[in-house]
């Protein structure tokens, strides 16, 4: 388990809309029971400036996501699901996010 890896959202309440979780917690805190996550959400974002860089769009297994990062959260680990891929390449979009989410830039 790595920091950007995506996962298979295995909640049967949410996993319609949110389908992927992204792990953004660190890897220097691997051994904790709980991982820091962000859902991939299927709906669309907003169109201004802010909300994009708040929430950007990825593309997971061919599917045009949006990282919802307001809803990050803490999740044990075993309920991540399975490993689908990750989001490293893309991890400055992903960190900016989650600044304009923490410090509002």
């Amino acid at each position: 388990m790595a920091q950007f890896d995506v996962f298979r959202n295995s909640d049967p309440s949410s996993k319609r809309s949110l389908p992927f979780l992204l792990d953004v917690q660190s890897d220097l805190l691997e051994s904790l029971a709980t991982r820091v996550v962000v859902p991939l959400s299927a709906q669309g974002n907003d169109s201004l400036p802010a909300m994009r860089r708040l929430m950007p769009v990825f593309e997971i297994e061919g599917k045009k996501l949006v990282l919802a990062t307001p809803q990050i959260a803490g999740v044990p680990r075993a309920l991540l699901g399975s490993r689908v891929g990750s989001l490293a390449s893309r991890r400055h979009e992903v960190i900016a996010a989650l600044d304009v989410l923490i410090v509002g830039v």
